[in-house]
């Protein structure tokens, strides 16, 4: 009965849905210790393998075409999914370590919003608060009406202090580990903010411009997937923080005006899976592996294809970051060390209009 009932759930899953489960993060329940279930990866696209097979002997997998073949910057593009342009290695290990930095340090400060928004209101300095062992202080008490606020965040927001972990709490205080919350951590936003709960780009929200050397990266590696002529321009960025077990289910970024400019994902960190779908979630996805470094562009007819995350390697075995840990190895990069040797961070920019 069990059996039927697991076939029936199975039949009822979409495509989409079949290949997410198959890759998801599971543990296997017999072993005494919590060891991941072993995933079946013969069916993952690897473009850094298919970019040494090729520099080796010219060959290519079924389906992948390569658009430009150059050392230093090679872009690969599928035969049934026109618009999606796959770049292994586009970043530079400088280039990596320093949106790593950035994206803990300087992306989610305020006027940025963040996942924690909602419930805390912005917060200064989160990394450096969870570097220096600090706490979030809640303060219990009632909100007198001289001390209230029409914006909640502004509320939360004299609500909340940093302060010193051994700090003595009272019973109108509640602590909070900054190290949690920078755990907790799921997104940022730059640039024009998106409005998760109504979908759309609010502009009346205050923001600061993306940094320029980031639109400017944005740019030249956009023109892969642009016509000659044609730049790119960088109105809003959101910036996905993964940690172990983590993932993005299957959706489509079609916020934007113009789907002929492409979205430019940057992958940071731990290895991923990525799903790549087609218009319906009933339509197979092609999963490939997403290394540090590795930018993928996503323009006019893919921007209507389905695309996820369902696996994130953070393991030492599978998490792929050798070359990065080697390069933040001065005393003022361990911090961030420690970040990414468990997580992966994804830069993904648009233009809006």
């Amino acid at each position: 009965m069990y059996g039927s009932q697991k076939l029936a759930d199975d039949s009822e899953r979409t495509a989409f849905r079949r290949a997410e489960k198959k890759y998801k993060l599971y543990y296997d329940n017999a072993s005494k210790k919590k060891r991941p279930k072993p995933v079946d990866l013969s069916e993952v696209l690897d473009f850094k393998s298919i970019l040494e097979c090729h520099n080796r002997n010219g060959e290519l997998p079924s389906g992948v075409c390569l658009v430009q073949d150059k050392f230093s910057c090679s872009v690969f593009s599928l035969e049934n999914r026109p618009g999606f342009y796959f770049i292994p290695g586009a970043l530079n290990l400088e280039e990596q370590c320093t949106l790593i930095r950035e994206s803990l340090t300087d992306f989610p400060q305020p006027p940025n919003r963040t996942n924690h928004n909602a419930i805390y209101g912005p917060m200064q300095d989160l990394f450096i608060a969870a570097k220096e062992g600090k706490v979030l202080i809640e303060d219990t008490s009632p909100v007198t009406s001289s001390e209230s606020n029409p914006d909640v965040n502004d509320t939360f927001a004299r609500q909340w202090k940093l302060s010193p972990e051994n700090s003595e709490s009272t019973e109108e205080c509640k602590l909070i580990p900054a190290s949690a919350l920078l755990r907790k951590l799921r997104w940022s936003t730059l640039g024009l903010q998106f409005d998760w709960s109504k979908r759309n780009y609010d502009v009346s929200l205050p923001h600061n411009k993306i940094p320029d050397a980031l639109c400017e990266l944005a740019k030249r590696l956009a023109k892969h997937a642009l016509p000659d002529g044609v730049e790119f321009q960088a109105e809003a960025a959101i910036v996905n923080y993964f940690g172990l077990g983590d993932t993005l289910g299957g959706h489509l970024d079609d916020m934007e005006a113009d789907w002929s400019k492409p979205i430019v994902s940057l992958s940071l960190g731990c290895k991923a899976i990525f799903l790549l779908g087609g218009k319906s979630r009933e339509d197979p996805p092609l999963a490939m592996f997403l290394r540090s470094g590795d930018v993928v562009l996503m323009a006019g007819e893919a921007r209507e294809c389905f695309h996820g995350v369902p696996r994130v390697f953070t393991d030492t075995e599978n998490a792929d970051i050798d070359r990065l840990e080697a390069h933040l190895f001065h005393e003022e990069d361990l911090c961030f060390l420690k970040y990414i040797q468990t997580s992966r961070i994804n830069i993904n920019i648009r233009q809006v209009f």
